[in-house]
């Protein structure tokens, strides 16, 4: 009986390819070191389904029919599994589960296999696969070998992979016995920011047991903070300034409807909110083409909340001119009707609006900063949409019309200007740039019937701050106070951030009434 145990256990494993059957062998009937040089033997094969094997055998996808000693691929279909050969050129028929044993995967062979598998990545064709490959071996550097990291560094043509490989080598040179080489692995890790690599630099400022290596670890030290602490800096300045580009969009329509005009519209947030479900709109029906769709939700925007500006304008606001009090009143009331009118006709509950591909993802400088797209696509789009407008205002008949009637109704009327009509379309205008603003908004925020009141307040404080009717002081004063709020948000938060705001903006009204930068206009005249 012991006998035939014995041969059974030392009976020679069969897979269907010769090269293949005494590693497996030594890995199923072999024990400890035995069982992981086994599979360096299939990896060092460099078959093209090597990778496929080790994943299945990680995986246990790969089993040994006990019957014929056969390493297999098997799948379970119902109460069976279906067999094929390892080469998978033939289907084995199916057998319970009784008749077949799973390859044992202890903690340190599922350890050793993950690093086998990220080294065959390294030498994958594609440069996200070599980058997985290279930060699975992280950890463990000393797993891959110098021969191979070194011809790897001289063929690599990827800045990304290659500057990953290097990092890779540092780590290596990192827990070298050699001091100068430690010293070489500080002066690559000192550029690099990650947070392994700082954890790394500071147990070698902690422990190294060579004063010289401890000493330059632990300026190292102080050079990864001080850049760290900068470029958290520049990211609070580029989170600032993407809210800033934020309320100058969502300010520089009020700047024309309350600062040339005088007019109090309290339904400007309404007017923004229109604008993102026409971006919703505009997805619903091009579901399979979100980029062309946004793009064309722009102009879609402008128009469609231009036309409802005017209409407002022609209908309500034009009869109360000169009445302050009964416009925001009014305003308000409108304000409340579209917002009524999107839950009765849409929903009461946000919409998604999704991002395009090209708005997806990031701009990643180092470790520590990166840029999110949308932000930087929309900051882009806000400053397009400012000059553009500066320029209409500027350049043309239409701004010198505004221009004039904002200044002096009286005497531009006595030019030739047809003043109501200017009202109408500046309005309008006005409408529409909220409008566009909405599909901007709708990329960052969720897109729901109170959209609009979130930044009502907001726009009011910028137009106000930045001086009434003023579009330069609209667009320094949006971008000064998102950068004040994201200095204050990290020890203050967010809600505290934005009373201290206010309160400096009230006690900056009280030495400058007019803001930033002043300027003439109707509401100026009349006070």
């Amino acid at each position: 009986m012991c006998s035939l145990l014995a041969t059974a256990a030392n009976a020679e494993v069969k897979s269907g390819i010769d090269e293949l059957d005494g590693p497996f062998t030594q890995f199923v009937e072999g024990k400890g070191a035995d069982r992981t040089k086994a599979l360096d033997a299939i990896a060092a094969l460099e078959r093209n389904d090597t990778r496929e094997v080790l994943d299945g055998i990680l995986n246990g996808d790969l089993m040994l029919h006990k019957a014929t000693d056969t390493i297999v691929w098997a799948s379970l279909d119902g109460r069976k599994y279906t067999m094929q050969s390892l080469d998978r050129s033939k289907d084995l028929g199916s057998d319970t589960k009784r008749k077949l044993s799973r390859l044992k995967v202890t903690n340190s062979i599922r350890s050793h296999l993950r690093s086998l598998i990220a080294s065959l990545g390294l030498r994958s064709d594609n440069p996200v696969q070599r980058l997985a490959a290279i930060d699975a071996l992280m950890e463990t550097p000393e797993q891959l070998p110098d021969e191979t990291l070194t011809e790897l560094l001289g063929s690599e043509s990827d800045k990304k992979v290659l500057a990953s490989l290097h990092a890779l080598e540092a780590r290596k040179q990192a827990i070298s016995d050699n001091p100068a080489t430690r010293l070489q692995a500080l002066e690559t890790l000192k550029t690099d920011l990650s947070g392994s690599s700082r954890s790394l630099v500071q147990q070698m400022a902690a422990t190294d047991v060579e004063p010289s290596v401890q000493e330059a670890a632990a300026k190292v030290v102080i050079r990864q903070a001080e850049k760290v602490t900068f470029f958290a800096r520049l990211e609070t300045v580029f989170f600032g300034l993407s809210l800033g580009s934020v309320l100058v969009l969502a300010a520089i329509g009020l700047a024309i409807s309350f600062g040339v005009m005088g007019v109090i519209n309290m339904a400007h947030g309404e007017l923004i909110m229109l604008g993102a479900y026409c971006a919703w709109a505009m997805q619903q029906l091009m579901p399979n083409a979100l980029g062309v769709s946004l793009l064309l939700s722009i102009p879609v925007a402008f128009l469609f909340t231009g036309l409802i500006g005017i209409f407002i304008e022609r209908t309500v606001i034009r009869f109360l001119y000169g009445r302050p009090l009964e416009t925001l009143l009014a305003t308000f009331g409108i304000s409340l009707i579209l917002q009524q009118l999107v839950r009765t006709f849409i929903s009461s509950q946000n919409v998604p609006v999704a991002n395009p591909e090209f708005m997806s993802g990031v701009v990643e400088i180092n470790s520590v900063f990166s840029l999110t797209s949308n932000r930087l696509y929309i900051l882009a789009f806000c400053l397009v949409v400012f000059f553009l407008l500066l320029s209409l205002l500027r350049y043309t008949r239409f701004g010198l019309e505004v221009r004039a009637v904002s200044q002096n109704r009286s005497m531009a009327r006595a030019m030739g200007v047809r003043s109501s009509r200017i009202d109408s379309l500046t309005f309008g205008l006005g409408a529409g740039i909220a409008g566009i603003a909405g599909v901007a908004l709708s990329q960052l925020t969720n897109v729901g019937p109170n959209l609009g009141q979130a930044y009502i307040v907001d726009s009011f404080m910028v137009v106000v701050f930045g001086g009434v009717g003023n579009l330069w002081g609209t667009l320094i004063s949006g971008m000064t106070l998102g950068i004040a709020n994201k200095i204050m948000e990290p020890w203050a938060g967010a809600i505290l951030a934005k009373i201290l705001v206010l309160i400096f903006l009230i006690m900056f009204i009280q030495k400058r009434p007019r803001g930033l930068f002043p300027q003439r206009g109707r509401a100026v005249e009349a006070g």
